[in-house]
């Protein structure tokens, strides 16, 4: 059996639109749910957080973990890694998902003290399919010397907990607007980036107002792009600072003596 899958991945800039002059939490929610996505890979997300218990503009500020808030009722699965604590909250990545994790982990990938990053490792058993897919979501530094750093341990990650039979994607907010990621992981996981094979080029995702860098990317290994789409357009122009990018793929067709 082939089963197309369709993610999404989004720096949701903690709810606020770009110049946080509105807090648009709400209208994030609705629009991501109208992709359809199977599984969304999200960066700077609140978890636990305090003192905004009160209307924000048009929208209120929910009580809940952002996470689950904009889970809702379209993925009954999700995790969750801090990357940045406070003393009112914390937030960090998540992946949303159409399908049930087997396990997950967040793997620490700050060099600095100010500036706490984060890897999260989500295994997630695709119904019929006969296998796991391997999802990772990131949010590297701003300084090329973290992000050295940060992509070694992804990689190092990758090779020791990802068996190269399984399929694996890798989404989020690389803040690499140099390009320079996609040559080291080529060369050390034989990974593609999905808007390079499919385009020729990287999608421009920053600032969402004029798409001028190419900050976040989709990396896939295992499985076939069929499809990529940036979301910059419309209304999302009134959300956050970054675009969000869509892509489909197709699994592989399901391995003998699988169950």
């Amino acid at each position: 059996m082939t089963r197309q899958l369709r993610i999404l991945t989004y720096n949701i800039h903690k709810g606020y639109c770009s110049g946080n002059r509105r807090f648009v939490l709400e209208g994030m929610r609705a629009l991501i749910a109208e992709t359809g996505a199977d599984l969304v890979f999200l960066q700077e997300i609140h978890g636990r957080h305090s003192g905004h218990a009160r209307h924000e503009g048009r929208y209120s500020y929910p009580e809940q973990p952002h996470f689950e808030y904009l889970a809702d009722q379209s993925w009954p699965h999700y995790a969750y890694g801090r990357n940045a604590i406070y003393r009112k909250g914390d937030h960090g990545n998540a992946i949303l998902s159409k399908f049930p994790f087997v396990r997950w982990e967040n793997i620490n990938v700050a060099l600095f003290p100010r500036s706490s990053r984060s890897i999260l490792h989500g295994v997630i058993e695709i119904p019929e399919s006969g296998f796991r897919l391997h999802t990772l979501c990131v949010h590297l530094g701003l300084l090329e010397q973290e992000r050295r750093g940060q992509l070694e341990t992804l990689a190092e990650r990758i090779e020791s907990h990802v068996p190269h039979d399984e399929p694996l994607i890798i989404a989020g907010d690389f803040n690499d607007w140099r390009r320079r990621a996609g040559r080291h992981l080529h060369a050390s996981l034989g990974v593609d980036e999905l808007f390079l094979e499919l385009e020729g080029r990287h999608a421009r995702s920053f600032p969402v107002w004029q798409p001028l860098l190419a900050m976040d990317r989709i990396y896939y290994r295992g499985v076939r792009p069929l499809s990529c789409q940036r979301l910059s357009a419309g209304p999302w122009r009134e959300l956050s600072d970054h675009a969000a990018l869509m892509g489909e793929f197709s699994l592989p067709r399901k391995r003998r003596g699988s169950q």
